[in-house]
């Protein structure tokens, strides 16, 4: 019971930041650029002042689902955010292109993420598995065989969790360099500066709500097993 208190206690707060991020949005999408640039064009230009020009810059479909590819070298920005020219799609293009100068300049927390993203793909689907079912085995047969397979899903757990709280600084520094830019190339207004300023506060946020439920669940795990022994 505790931990379905925990995790719908997270699941709300998530839910009410992902809420004001979309109502965020919403909102700044309604402040049209006074330089008439598309996010497409935004992204482009942070590129090429960064001296970028191995990167390209392409739409994918969706709401939210921007990102930015190391693997192929692409910003892939949604069709809300490639062709519209308003304060939140620039605030969105600048960000991935944040992410592409961290990947030009090796910036080491971009580097260590992406070296994880292949054991996390692997290890995060089957690791609260492992836990519940070790954990059934370490009751029926005295903690023995059961526990280290507990401990293995809590390990396997562990990378998920560190995978998180790495994804923060990766993504708070991609919103400076995307802030630091539009302000320093005049890019946008006081007005749209704020409105973009104000749409990446709330992504971000939505990052740390996800590395804290992360933490707590993996505390959770982690009590059942070592409260068990005796």
């Amino acid at each position: 019971m505790g931990y379905w208190i925990l995790i719908g206690g997270i699941a709300l707060v998530s839910w009410l930041v992902s809420n004001q991020l979309k109502q965020k949005f919403k909102k700044y999408s309604q402040i049209h650029l006074r330089n008439g640039m598309s996010g497409k064009e935004i992204a482009e230009k942070m590129l090429a002042d960064n001296g970028i020009t191995d990167v390209e810059v392409i739409s994918v479909k969706g709401q939210l689902t921007d990102h930015y590819n190391p693997a192929n070298k692409t910003v892939n920005l949604s069709e809300s955010v490639y062709s519209q020219r308003n304060a939140a799609a620039a605030a969105v293009a600048a960000h991935e292109c944040g992410h592409a100068v961290q990947h030009a300049q090796a910036y080491s927390a971009l580097k260590l993420r992406s070296a994880l993203v292949p054991v996390v793909s692997v290890t995060s689907g089957m690791s609260q598995w492992l836990v519940i079912g070790g954990l059934i085995l370490g009751a029926a047969a005295g903690a023995g065989f059961g526990y280290y397979i507990a401990i293995a899903g809590l390990v396997f757990m562990s990378f998920a969790t560190l995978f998180s709280f790495i994804t923060l600084p990766v993504e708070y520094d991609a919103s400076n360099r995307a802030l630091a830019w539009l302000k320093g190339k005049n890019m946008l207004t006081p007005e749209e500066y704020k409105g973009s300023e104000d749409a990446l506060k709330w992504a971000a946020r939505t990052y740390l709500v996800a590395a804290i439920g992360a933490l707590a669940s993996l505390l959770y795990w982690a009590m059942q097993v070592f409260g068990g022994r005796d």
